[in-house]
């Protein structure tokens, strides 16, 4: 099993039980393909960068979680598709 984070950046423009089920379907995603939920982090709403989908604004929010190698490409190709996400990443964490 290996650490990994996935960011997802959700828009903003949905209502709050909406975004709050866009990350349970996420942590969802991550336990279907075998991964465990260790954390979940919540940064709120933030400026983004550069306007996305004409937006200024999103909602970011970081799950840590341990996986086999497999299951991120897995969770990024079912995200890919979600609707309300933004942007997403997932990246290995280093072990220490």
């Amino acid at each position: 099993m290996h650490k990994y984070e996935l960011a997802v950046v959700v828009s903003a423009a949905i209502e709050d039980d909406e975004r709050a089920a866009v990350v349970e379907k996420c942590k969802a995603l991550i336990e279907r393909f075998g991964g465990q939920v260790t954390n979940v982090d919540d940064w709120g709403k933030k400026r983004l960068a550069y306007e996305v989908q004409k937006m200024k604004e999103a909602f970011y929010y970081f799950i840590q979680f341990d996986a086999e190698s497999t299951a991120p490409a897995e969770i990024e190709s079912r995200i890919r598709i979600m609707d309300n996400v933004v942007r997403y990443l997932v990246v290995r964490q280093d072990e220490e």
